[in-house]
């Protein structure tokens, strides 16, 4: 057959049958006959031109990608030794759709702004977001305007979670030279910000222009700029030094969440965000309002909304209320996923002064994250089990501090061996050790826990405020160094009514009256309205 195929004609006729064959088997339904036949057409030796072949690669991959039929791996026959053989029908699209980028880069055959599509869609169904950025740096210069190519690049790096790589990317295109009111491009920087507090302040000027250029046909992101403008001046809070800054701040950042709501009513997500604000800046009935709003909107069927509940209730000093949340929110779930209601619930019954109760409930956690271990093993758990799993070595430091309050020194240690032997260096076993030996009336040594869990995690507000609070015990010449470690806690944590009490001590010792009445009025309101954990880890 292939000298006959000199022939142009026949040539044209044999292609034009190769390629219409599995076109007739998708017409017919039968989808695995199709695929065969595009193997076929691509494996065999019919002198196909470069178009011809390109279009059959091209509606390869597509049934591959969207025909809802799994291909199966290509025959043994077809294989070359130590070859590159997909898996699934996901990586041999990919394969194709890669070849047929080549190919184009190469000007083998014209650019297919459609196959990059594909290509994309395929990467990031299988969280290629890297090799997905090679893709397009490797697109040849002129197809794609520049901005254009560092707006895909920073999508691309920002699903890597190099933020830092995409912001500089986005930063360049969204210069005065370049696009500077792109929408996408200002929307996705500024959500990149909102994840630092330390880039809060620039992802606050990119959802302002975010907000002035959602409109006309864009105004329907106009919900998403204000959310992340919210977002990003609540983080901003946590960079400021000024009590007074950071109040008005917030305030600003629950206008805006508010007026987020206002365009999209019923995103679960965002009421959630809004509920968790204002629970953080303690106006706890509203937060009530939004949580239940949040419940209802998702059938009370994501746990973080029953946390957050009980958590606000325990705010509220309705301890019993709130325990009844976590036990009817415990008979609602899985096994697997009653983790981080059954930590909470320790918690709480800590608060109500059942510590028994309490070591009891740590046992059934602890049952179940061993169990968890065994079954699933180190990284093989689903997303949505590992989003919930409570770590052991968390259990462990839960369990020495609740027995050094019961001084059960023993226990305590044991517990805090366990801890380590999971995980060597951790601020939390050093912190839990510090307690330890506070309560012991070991002062150096504790001292030293404290100092060495700061070594370990340097903004650990926990050991800053243990260890500032064990400096004011000391007196004398520690008050400075008290003072400097309690006022860096609450720059860290300014809800912390600990710190708060304990730098109106050092301030009431060091001689500054009005400065210690406002600090014992803060820790007051403070612990009036704290919760039995952060509103944070109900997210």
């Amino acid at each position: 057959m292939p000298e006959l195929l000199g022939d142009n004609k026949l040539q044209e006729t044999v292609g034009k049958a190769v390629e219409l064959l599995p076109e007739l088997w998708k017409q017919a339904g039968l989808q695995h006959e199709a695929m065969a036949a595009y193997r076929r057409a691509l494996l065999s030796q019919w002198h196909l031109d470069a178009d011809c072949c390109a279009r059959i690669q091209k509606e390869f991959a597509i049934l591959l990608l969207y025909g809802g039929v799994e291909a199966g791996a290509p025959s043994l026959a077809a294989q070359i030794d130590g070859s590159f053989v997909p898996k699934n029908n996901t990586e041999e699209a990919i394969l194709l759709l890669m070849i047929l980028l080549r190919k184009c880069c190469l000007r083998k055959i014209a650019w297919d702004p459609t196959v990059m599509d594909h290509l994309t869609f395929a990467l990031s169904l299988s969280g290629q977001s890297l090799v997905l950025a090679k893709q397009v740096e490797e697109v040849l210069p002129g197809i794609y305007a520049r901005s254009d190519r560092w707006n895909d690049l920073a999508l691309c790096y920002s699903g890597a979670r190099q933020n830092l790589v995409a912001l500089n990317l986005l930063r360049k295109s969204l210069s005065k030279s370049e696009k500077p009111n792109d929408l996408s491009a200002l929307l996705l920087a500024a959500k990149i910000c909102t994840e630092d507090f330390h880039l809060a302040a620039e992802g606050v000027e990119y959802a302002r222009r975010a907000v002035e250029n959602a409109k006309g046909e864009f105004e329907h992101l106009k919900g998403i700029a204000y959310r992340l403008l919210g977002l990003a001046l609540e983080r901003k809070t946590k960079a400021s030094s000024s009590d007074s800054e950071r109040t008005h701040l917030r305030s600003e950042a629950l206008k805006f969440l508010e007026e987020a709501i206002i365009w999209e009513k019923q995103n679960p997500d965002w009421i959630f965000e809004l509920g968790l604000e204002y629970a953080e800046n303690r106006n706890l009935n509203l937060a009530l309002c939004y949580v239940k709003e949040y419940l209802d909107l998702t059938s009370g069927s994501l746990l973080k909304g029953w946390r957050l509940l009980a958590l606000i209730l325990s705010a509220q000093k309705r301890y019993s209320e709130a325990e009844t949340v976590l036990d009817a929110a415990l008979d609602e779930t899985g096994k697997w996923e009653q983790g981080v209601l059954l930590r909470t619930k320790a918690k709480l019954q800590i608060a109500q002064s059942s510590p028994m109760n309490a070591i009891e409930t740590y046992r059934l956690l602890l049952a179940l994250v061993q169990a968890q271990r065994k079954s699933f093993g180190a990284g093989k758990c689903t997303p949505k089990v590992e989003s919930e799993r409570v770590p052991e070595v968390g259990v462990w430091q839960d369990l020495a501090c609740l027995y050094s309050g019961l001084s059960r020194w023993r226990d305590a240690e044991i517990c805090l061996e366990k801890a380590k032997a999971l995980k060597n260096y951790s601020a939390e076993t050093s912190h839990a050790k510090g307690v330890l030996c506070e309560a012991r009336n070991q002062t150096q040594e504790a001292l030293a826990a404290y100092t060495n869990a700061l070594s370990v995690d340097p903004d650990h507000v926990p050991s800053k405020v243990s260890l500032g609070a064990l400096l004011w015990r000391t007196g004398g010449k520690s008050l400075p160094v008290a003072r400097s470690l309690l006022s860096d806690a609450l720059r860290l944590d300014p809800t912390n009514y600990v710190a708060w009490y304990y730098l109106a001590m050092v301030h009431k010792d060091g001689g500054r009256a009005s400065d210690a009445v406002d600090c014992f009025q803060a820790a007051c309101m403070l612990e009036e309205s704290a919760p039995i954990e952060k509103f944070s880890s109900a997210c």
